[in-house]
């Protein structure tokens, strides 16, 4: 009766602690250069050792400066401090790092599946919230402070409250115009950011099995925006594919006894969950935010509800701000509203397969003259991949400016912002007040619906073109 979480978890725990805790085993840990950099920091002040130094790696992602190149400053106050200091405590510790001259260098949830460093089974965290993404491959991760990461450090363990179970069945097939991001949106529009609060969200049924890993990673990206601890998609066939061959995945003998494990996980046929969602995907448009939270998500050819019809007490008055501060109000159409700027990018669609869909949009046009875009792969390994197919010079020809791997405009965290008060159309996870810049007002969606909004300088919905 035990679901695939549940497996991970009995496998990975160590003994009780206290009332409601448990020491559990680490698998992976990763660090970058924020977070990672402050751990390793107190573990020197502490006098401490990296317990296990081959089961941590690191990279730079979050300060690097995506427009000026690959050297060692950064646009942010302490942002350059961070960076040296990441790449000494690392190299003290014999920790791997991806530093800016390394090729494997990228965001940290986009190189950790694409080097094979991270698998089915595994628990792995890192200081980041978002980590929760390379659950996309069927590992229970999650994102852990920086006190934390110096006790994973020290220590390969860490303690935690076991999570709830929770499936979410997505049934029926998606249309060509849909994609991940209308999926995890739409989920989280439907259940709200609390809707897996406490919860190990596993994704499952037909439209998630359709799902090249790319999306698979994407959905469970966002499931930190859901409420839950993580979001796990158990593995398959499209799972071992795509690690096979990985830089650091088992080879030979050691990958055909991974596979019997990995195989073996899966849930048992009567396994119980804490709690089930299902979400019927047959009729699902592209989606598209108009507020402050992931859960002010819509059809991007519905209207906007009114706070004063839809909701009541304290959300009706969060919903009211939030319009407000978008310049928007119930019972707008978002078809049609100007943009003043695009971002592709991210840990949630900035790989291979994100930008080769939004080329095929640009291909052949040109973004509009009062529309400032942006596209920044995720690691650059994607960057030389696009490059060597050509896809740098579609984004470049149609007025998109080309930068080089790092979280970029997630958060301003480059040190770049869009204008104050600009209205965006953006790939990223967040759409909190000031996320892109001062005033900014960021709309979050698909590559495929923010490529073609920057051609047509507004929002548009792909499917009335014919795409």
């Amino acid at each position: 009766m035990r679901t695939y979480f549940d497996k991970i978890w009995d496998a990975h725990v160590i003994r009780p602690v206290g009332e409601a805790g448990f020491l559990i085993h680490i698998d992976r840990h990763f660090l970058h250069e924020v977070s990672g950099a402050v751990s390793l920091k107190s573990l020197d002040a502490a006098g401490l050792k990296v317990r296990n130094p081959n089961l941590t790696f690191a990279t730079m992602d979050h300060v690097v400066d995506t427009h000026k190149g690959r050297d060692m400053t950064s646009r942010i106050p302490n942002g350059t401090e961070f960076l040296r200091e990441l790449s000494v405590r690392a190299r003290s510790h014999a920790i791997q790092l991806f530093g800016l001259d390394d090729p494997r260098q990228g965001i940290v949830h986009v190189i950790a599946p694409e080097l094979g460093l991270v698998f089915p089974g595994m628990t792995f965290v890192c200081g980041d919230s978002h980590t929760c993404t390379v659950g996309g491959v069927g590992a229970f991760a999650w994102g852990i402070g920086a006190s934390d990461g110096e006790h994973v450090l020290a220590t390969q363990t860490i303690v935690q409250t076991r999570p709830k179970t929770l499936r979410v069945t997505f049934d029926g097939v998606l249309s060509e115009q849909v994609c991940a991001k209308d999926l995890t949106l739409a989920m989280i529009g439907h259940c709200g950011t609390a809707g897996a609060l406490g919860c190990a969200a596993e994704f499952s049924g037909t439209a998630i099995r359709s799902l090249p890993m790319e999306g698979r990673l994407t959905m469970c990206n966002m499931a930190i925006e859901f409420g839950a601890r993580t979001g796990i998609v158990a593995p398959d066939d499209v799972t071992y594919q795509y690690l096979h061959g990985r830089p650091f995945a088992p080879k030979e003998q050691l990958w055909d006894q991974a596979l019997a494990y990995w195989q073996g996980l899966a849930s048992a046929d009567d396994a119980v969950y804490d709690k089930e969602v299902r979400i019927d995907c047959r009729n699902l448009a592209p989606q598209i935010t108009w507020g402050t939270s992931p859960e002010d998500v819509m059809a991007i050819d519905g209207e906007i509800p009114d706070p004063d019809q839809a909701f009541q007490g304290p959300t009706r008055e969060a919903k009211q701000r939030a319009l407000s501060y978008m310049g928007l109000q119930g019972g707008q159409r978002l078809e049609g509203v100007a943009i003043d700027a695009a971002f592709i990018g991210s840990c949630t669609n900035s790989r291979l397969e994100d930008l080769r869909c939004a080329a095929r949009i640009l291909r052949g046009s040109r973004v509009a003259p009062s529309v400032r875009a942006i596209c920044t792969p995720g690691s650059s390994a994607v960057k030389a991949a696009a490059e060597a197919e050509g896809l740098h010079r579609i984004f470049i020809d149609s007025g998109f400016e080309w930068g080089e791997a790092g979280c970029s405009l997630c958060f301003s965290a480059g040190g770049d912002g869009f204008r104050p008060s600009a209205r965006v159309i953006s790939t990223t996870n967040r759409n909190f007040e000031g996320r892109q810049g001062p005033g900014v007002r960021s709309h979050l969606a698909s590559p495929a619906t923010v490529a073609l909004s920057a051609i047509r300088g507004r929002i548009v919905d792909t499917r009335k073109l014919g795409l």
